[in-house]
C-alpha cells in the first residue's frame, strides 16, 4: 500500500539549510523556556500523594477542589479520571502527616461532597524517590543516546551517518520538553515514556533512510551523494507517512478520549512523532551529507581508487 500514486522526487538536500534554521529555532525557544521556566514537575520527580476517588454519581470538578481547598488542602490539582464519577487528586508533600492520616483528611473531605465516595487509591512519594527518579529518568536518556550512537556507528561503518541520527534524535525530545516547558503541563515518569518511546520510532524511521541510502549507493556509487540522498528519501517517504499517519490517528484519539492520565503522555508523543517525521527527512540524512558522506564511508572495504571501475 502506497501514500502517494506515483514515486516522488522533491529536492530535500535543495533545500536543507532553510530547514536547518527552522529547526535551530525551535531548538532555541525550547531550549530557552525550558532553562527559564523549567517544566511542570508532577510528583513522581517532586513527591506528593496521588489519590483516585470514586463517586457513586457524577461528580462536580470545581465543586472537589473548593471543598479541598476549605479544607486546607493547598495547591491541589483535581481531574476527571476515566470517567465522570471518577476523580483523580494530586496534593504536594507533607512531612508533618503520614499516609494514613492524609487519607483520613481526605475521606472526610470527599464524603462531605458525596456520602458515598470511596478513596480508591492513595499513593505516597517522597521527594528523596523523586530525586532518584530524577536521576533514574536522566541516565536512561544518556545510555539511550550512547547505545544509538554505537549502533549506527557499526551497522553503518560510519560515524557521519551515527552523528546525523544522534542530532536527529537529540532534535525530537528537546522539542517535546519545550512543548511542556511552554504549556506547563504535568511532566511524570510517562512523559519520560513517551520520549523513550519517541527516540526508538525516530531512530526507526533514521534506520529505513539510511538502509535505502546504503542500497542506492552499492547500487550506484559514482552518484553525487545528494542525489542518493534525495533518491533514498523519496523512495522511503510514502512508507514513512503511512506509518506516521496511522500511528497519529491512535495518539490523536488518546490524547482527546483517553482522559488527564494519558494527556500528557499522548501530547508528547503526538510532538515526536511530528518531530521525528521532519527529522528522519532533513536532520539526519542531511547532516551526514554536510559531514561529508560518500559511498566510500559505507563501504570502507572499497578502495577510493577502484570506485571508478564500479557500475
Amino acid at each position: 500500500m502506497e501514500f502517494f500514486s506515483h514515486q516522488t522526487n522533491y529536492p530535500f538536500m535543495a533545500t536543507r539549510k532553510v530547514w536547518y534554521t527552522l529547526s535551530a529555532v525551535l531548538m532555541v525557544i525550547s531550549l530557552v523556556s525550558f532553562f527559564t521556566r523549567g517544566v511542570n514537575l508532577g510528583i513522581d520527580f517532586t513527591g506528593g500523594v496521588s489519590a483516585t476517588v470514586n463517586f457513586p454519581q457524577v461528580v462536580n470538578v470545581d465543586d472537589v477542589r473548593a471543598r479541598l481547598a476549605a479544607s486546607g488542602f493547598h495547591d491541589v490539582q483535581v481531574q476527571n479520571f476515566g470517567s465522570a464519577r471518577d476523580i483523580s487528586i494530586r496534593l504536594p508533600p507533607d512531612a508533618k502527616q503520614t499516609a494514613a492520616e492524609i487519607r483520613a483528611r481526605l475521606e472526610g473531605t470527599v464524603k462531605a461532597v458525596d456520602a458515598g465516595a470511596q478513596v480508591a487509591q492513595l499513593d505516597v512519594v517522597g521527594p528523596q524517590v523523586g530525586n532518584e527518579l530524577k536521576v533514574s529518568a536522566a541516565w536512561a536518556l544518556f545510555f539511550a543516546l550512547l547505545g544509538i550512537f554505537i549502533y549506527i556507528a557499526l551497522r553503518f561503518h560510519t560515524w557521519r551517518l551515527s552523528a546525523g541520527a544522534i542530532l536527529a534524535v537529540l532534535h525530537d525530545p528537546i522539542l517535546v520538553l519545550g512543548f511542556f516547558s511552554i504549556t506547563q503541563m504535568s511532566f511524570d515518569l510517562v512523559v519520560v515514556a513517551a520520549i523513550l518511546a519517541v527516540i526508538g520510532y525516530s531512530l526507526n524511521d533514521t534506520v529505513v533512510v539510511f538502509d535505502r541510502i546504503r542500497e542506492r549507493f552499492e547500487s550506484n556509487r559514482r552518484s553525487p551523494s545528494d542525489v542518493i540522498l534525495d533518491q533514498s528519501i523519496n523512495q522511503t517517504l510514502s512508507r514513512t507517512i503511512m506509518t506516521k499517519v496511522v500511528t497519529s490517528i491512535v495518539v490523536v484519539a488518546l490524547l482527546f478520549l483517553g482522559g488527564a492520565v494519558l494527556r500528557g503522555f499522548s501530547a508528547a508523543l503526538l510532538i515526536g512523532i511530528i518531530a521525528g517525521t521532519y527529522s528522519s527527512i532533513y536532520i539526519s540524512s542531511a547532516i551526514a551529507l554536510d559531514f561529508g558522506l560518500t559511498a566510500e564511508h559505507v563501504f570502507p572495504s572499497v578502495k577510493k581508487e577502484a570506485l571508478d571501475h564500479l557500475p
